[in-house]
């Protein structure tokens, strides 16, 4: 299954803004093609200061998650 990812959830909401990269982290897992396309505030997210700051309730901090998603090579739009 192809499976695109949208958010436009920012770092004003980490939990959410972790959202879209733990799915497509998830759904790659289980072998599906997954992307993830951010817009509005989301793109900041790809600023390596805002990522680490980012620390959603009861995940790792986003930056972490980042990096699992770019060694799966999910592909990132923004």
């Amino acid at each position: 299954m192809n499976v695109l990812v949208k958010s436009a959830w920012g770092s004003d909401d980490p939990t959410k803004a972790a959202f879209p990269f733990l799915h497509a982290n998830a759904l790659a897992q289980a072998g599906h093609a997954a992307r993830i396309f951010l817009l509005g505030e989301a793109v900041s997210l790809m600023r390596d200061p805002v990522a680490t700051a980012v620390v959603p309730v009861a995940w790792s901090p986003l930056a972490e998650t980042l990096r699992a998603t770019i060694a799966l090579g999910i592909p990132i739009h923004v």
